[in-house]
């Protein structure tokens, strides 16, 4: 192939790979509700990142053994106790797009305080506020 050959096929490949980038977007925004802006990062810069991310959050948004919303739960108290605040604020964002209630987060308030302490429930401040 020429040169005029292979940059032809280059912008084609690389068009592609925007169009499924911009699939992976959408499809992973339908389930949480929202786009977080690392996964808009993400794909900016490697779809194929992107894409393996996107093989984990399909376990994680789909009932399994636990239902979804069991498993965003386990999620937030995760982040909770890395002390993620931005991480706690997409997680429960999901939770609430996936049916959590008021009372069910405030349960895992409770496990995030007995297991991880204050630093971890400090960490949910701005996630909390999306309950008011």
């Amino acid at each position: 192939m020429g040169k005029h050959g292979e940059e032809s096929h280059e912008r084609h490949h690389e068009g592609h790979r925007e169009l499924e980038h911009e699939e992976l977007l959408e499809s992973m925004s339908e389930k949480l509700g929202f786009t977080p802006h690392i996964l808009e990062i993400l794909g900016e810069l490697d779809s194929e990142s992107l894409r393996k991310y996107n093989r984990c959050d399909k376990k994680l948004l789909s009932d399994g053994a636990l239902p979804a919303k069991v498993k965003i739960l386990i999620a937030l108290a995760v982040v909770a106790s890395k002390q993620c605040e931005r991480c706690t604020v997409v997680q429960m964002q999901s939770a609430l797009n996936n049916g959590a209630t008021k009372e069910e987060i405030m349960e895992v308030m409770d496990v995030i305080f007995i297991t991880s302490g204050a630093p971890a429930v400090a960490a949910c401040r701005d996630a909390l506020k999306l309950l008011k």
